[in-house]
């Protein structure tokens, strides 16, 4: 099974990609490729912009990667409620190319954020977006305090009611047929 992990951040300190990665490990039998969003950095999406540059190969290399994947898994940060304009931008670009970007393959939609609420307006944003876009999520994770609840020497989760809640939502993954 080929997973592909990313956060919806361009953050070099992301502790969305941090959440990601290790929620991508514990996947048993798993090919896990991590993503990063600062190697598919795009100018702001306009139509006016697409139509005096084209559509961008790099918006074409996201999608290859994304329907060579069995599994996503995408770790949403939020930024003032919303998704990122990193997250946002590229996958704006690409649906030029593609409409359905996440291609109907199963997806775990996770979030965490410094804050009590997990950042869960912004998993709760891309829950309704992502499903217009070929977001086949099969099941959602919210992951609040991060530093609280998140060991970084360890890249676990360090609160145990936490942590056993991802591994459950992982074992009873559904990584049935694309729908």
């Amino acid at each position: 099974m080929k997973l592909l992990a990313f956060a919806g951040s361009s953050s070099k300190q992301s502790i969305n990609k941090k959440l990601a990665t290790y929620a991508a490990g514990l996947f048993e039998n798993a090919e896990v490729h991590i993503l990063d969003l600062n190697d598919y950095e795009l100018p702001l999406f306009s139509v006016d912009r697409e139509k005096l540059i084209g559509q961008l190969p790099i918006a074409r290399t996201f999608l290859d990667k994304i329907e060579q994947a069995d599994v996503l898994l995408i770790s949403v940060a939020e930024h003032n409620a919303g998704l990122t304009a990193a997250f946002k931008n590229i996958y704006d670009w690409a649906s030029r190319q593609k409409r359905l970007v996440f291609n109907n393959t199963p997806l775990l939609l996770m979030s965490t954020s410094p804050g009590k609420h997990g950042g869960k307006n912004a998993l709760e944003a891309a829950k309704i977006s992502l499903a217009w876009y070929g977001g086949n999520i099969r099941a959602t994770f919210s992951l609040p305090s991060f530093a609280e609840n998140f060991d970084e020497e360890t890249n676990t989760i360090s609160n145990k009611e936490y942590d056993a809640a991802l591994k459950q939502i992982v074992a009873d993954f559904d990584y049935g047929q694309k729908a």
